[in-house]
């Protein structure tokens, strides 16, 4: 388990807590070993701190090389080098056919065998062949081995990809820092996230806690760990209560899912009571909460057997409300009715005594009433509120003001917590410009008066497009991965997208595919195992099983790319999902025209992200040529529901093309935005992309960036990629 919390921490922080070494003679006998785990460090991208490989040198030999294997395995797999990959077409991206004269070959090769030769002929003889009827067809040809000896070796290049690693603190430490920091997250957490969070609460429920844990579904990860530990509950709703218990039967914390309620321990069930009891005692009214959730109430009721403990009447209460044998009424049902009567002062008196819900409601507000001085009341009652309402809403709401005031066609995008997107036209009436600009103005002086006023801001330019996490939802795990919506430049005359998969229980094949696009988004061409050569790009061949794993590339010389989008995507074409699959995970190279290599070379990864989302078509970024003939890069984190089988990019080239259209004409807040807000006082900022050339101001900074660079004074403020969250006001 040690060695696991180190690898979450390195994975969240890029950082190595404080390594132990031995104090005796072999003390300060590392410094070889220090350097030569430096050297096979950056033959993966990464490099040791100055400071790092210092502390390194003054352990003994065995305790480095000891901390090297195991930071070796962590960030190899953060880059996708912990297995091999392979491709179809051994000299790839050289020497790749043509897509029929490929087949044509696979055919000449099956007749040529005995043993398929007649299951061709017969096919052919009806018009249709099977290809994975070919026995040369969809399956490698070659070992791994070959493959290395056939590919020259990488030509180093001053733009390959490297990633510094930190001295950290003592183990403890950090995994009470991280537990700090991912608790108090001021916006939800992904899965892969609150995983962490689940096994760092079991280590972490009765020391340092939070001051806040304002996120519902973090908050039950949390408790889940402190029943089990036998501490105080974090409870002040009944639904804390429903996703605790979901927590406690491995269900979803987040309620979109049905949970099957495991049979609980008389202790738990005492707890979960007295909870509950406790919630309503406090206040009667959140007995109407029951009405969101009374199917899962029901359900949770068989379990905790509230009949069994009549010194808890308040907790029967709620039951019985789910079974709609107790009155309470809904706040939402007297919402909805005054709506439904287009009451729009009412509606607006109503949910001043919910911020959160009204803040949700402005826009449908905004657009049914009925004159001035209703639209004059919404606003007025947004200012009041807003105080009121967590910087994370205040940010999404004002982020769709901005995209409201735009006149486009574009259609509407809707995006599930799983990255299941789907569009639709927009019909909506605009918004009045002048009450959207009231409310934009309201809301930026908000958020102003909410953010920190740092002394000096040191800002990284290339972090300035990167879009808001207003959501860890909105993103994925991985390494390089950026938040939906973020834009990134992209320096490289050679862009190569790969895929991993692994089979766990059945034949699984993954198609990774490229669809370029016009302008408007019509299709011009793509790559795919229909198309393996198109202009300026070449597919390494079509693998249809993945027992050992199995890999796909392609690569794309951008010079002679010459339409406005490019689209990579990963369709499951037969087999488990991303989510059944044993491992499956996407990213992308940069390469220098002339940079040779093999097809994987770690160095030149610039992201790697894991598929695990809810359908059959993954779209993990869009590549788009700008004005200038530069290319950059937005990031979608998306999901298409997609068919059964037989997922092709030519069949989902109409439904793509409306999903890139829709990320990319909405605008995301940015942190560009925010730090122009904070800028408008007291903040100087200073723009600096780390060159060690222009050293770092010798005083305490705050300093926001892609990366921790080296050579800011100790007692600075970093926010990088792994705790970009933070920048979220409360």
């Amino acid at each position: 388990m040690a060695h696991s919390f180190e690898s979450l921490v390195i994975r969240h922080t890029h950082r190595l807590a404080t390594p132990k070494g031995s104090l005796g003679a072999s003390a300060g006998q590392g410094a070889a070993a220090a350097r030569q785990f430096d050297v096979a460090l950056a033959s993966v991208g990464f490099k040791l701190s100055a400071e790092l490989l210092e502390r390194l040198s003054g352990l003994s030999e065995a305790a480095v090389l000891h901390t090297a294997r195991r930071t070796l395995r962590t960030v190899s797999e953060m880059v996708g080098d912990h297995v091999r990959h392979n491709t179809y077409f051994i000299d790839f991206p050289a020497n790749v056919p043509d897509t029929e004269e490929f087949w044509t070959r696979c055919v000449a090769q099956a007749l040529g065998d005995e043993k398929s030769r007649q299951g061709v002929l017969t096919q052919l003889a009806h018009g249709v062949l099977d290809l994975l009827s070919l026995p040369t067809y969809g399956r490698y040809q070659h070992t791994y081995e070959e493959l290395l000896a056939a590919q020259d070796e990488l030509i180093a290049s001053a733009g390959d990809r490297v990633t510094v690693l930190h001295l950290g603190r003592d183990l403890d430490d950090e995994l009470t820092d991280l537990y700090l920091a991912l608790a108090g997250s001021t916006t939800p957490l992904g899965e892969d996230d609150l995983r962490d969070l689940k096994a760092l609460a079991e280590r972490c429920a009765l020391g340092p806690q939070p001051e806040a844990i304002p996120v519902r579904e973090i908050r039950a990860v949390v408790n889940e760990a402190r029943v089990r530990a036998g501490a105080d509950l974090l409870l002040d709703t009944v639904t804390d209560v429903l996703r605790l218990a979901c927590a406690l039967s491995g269900g979803d914390v987040t309620l979109q899912e049905p949970t099957p309620f495991r049979s609980l321990s008389r202790p738990v069930r005492r707890a979960l009571l007295a909870g509950l009891d406790a919630v309503i005692a406090a206040n009667p009214a959140k007995l109407a909460d029951v009405h969101a959730h009374r199917e899962p109430f029901k359900r949770l009721g068989e379990r905790l057997h509230p009949h069994e403990y009549p010194r808890w009447p308040h907790a029967a209460d709620v039951f019985a409300v789910a079974r709609g044998e107790k009155d309470a009424r809904s706040f939402d049902s007297r919402v909805d009715k005054l709506l439904d009567e287009f009451d729009v002062l009412g509606a607006v008196k109503l949910l001043e005594s919910a911020p959160g819900r009204l803040f949700r409601a402005i826009d449908l507000l905004l657009r049914i009433a009925a004159d001035q001085e209703e639209r004059d009341a919404v606003v007025a009652a947004v200012v009041r509120v807003a105080p009121d309402v967590s910087g994370r809403v205040v940010l999404s709401v004002r982020e769709h003001f901005h995209n409201r005031e735009r006149e486009t066609d574009a259609p509407r995008i809707f995006v599930n917590r799983r990255g299941r997107a789907w569009v639709t036209p927009d019909h909506r009436p605009t918004v009045p410009a002048a009450d959207r600009d009231r409310l934009i103005a309201a809301l930026d002086a908000e958020l102003r008066r909410r953010l920190p006023a740092p002394g000096r801001l040191l800002v990284d330019p290339d972090v300035l497009d990167v879009a808001l996490p207003l959501s860890g939802r909105a993103t994925a795990q991985g390494l390089g991965v950026l938040p939906r919506g973020s834009v990134s430049a992209v320096d490289g005359e050679r862009l190569r997208f790969f895929v991993y998969w692994k089979e766990k229980d059945r034949r699984t094949d993954y198609d990774l595919s490229a669809l370029l696009l016009h302008p408007d988004y019509s299709t011009d061409t793509w790559l795919s195992y229909t198309s393996l050569t198109a202009v300026g790009g070449r597919h390494s061949g079509d693998i249809t099983e993945a027992p050992d794993g199995a890999s796909e590339f392609i690569d794309l010389s951008l010079d002679r790319v010459r339409s406005t989008f490019i689209v990579p995507q990963v369709n499951i074409y037969a087999g488990e999902s991303f989510e059944e699959a044993e491992e499956s995970f996407f990213g992308f190279m940069l390469r220098d025209g002339d940079q040779k290599g093999r097809p994987f070379e770690p160095r030149t990864v610039r992201m790697k992200s894991e598929l695990r989302g809810v359908g059959r078509v993954a779209l993990p970024l869009v590549f788009r040529r700008e004005d200038d003939g530069r290319w950059r890069a937005k990031w979608l984190h998306l999901y298409l529901k997609g068919v059964s089988d037989a997922n092709r990019v030519e069949e989902n080239q109409v439904s793509v093309s409306k999903v890139v259209r829709a990320v990319v004409e909405r605008e995301q807040l940015t942190v560009g935005y925010l730090i122009d807000l904070m800028s408008v006082d007291t903040t100087a900022v200073d723009l600096w992309n780390g060159d060690p050339a222009d050293p770092a101001p010798d005083e305490p900074v705050t300093y926001i960036g892609l990366g921790r660079p080296e050579g800011l004074h100790p007692d600075s403020r970093i926010i990088t990629l792994e705790n970009l969250r933070d920048l979220i006001p409360a």
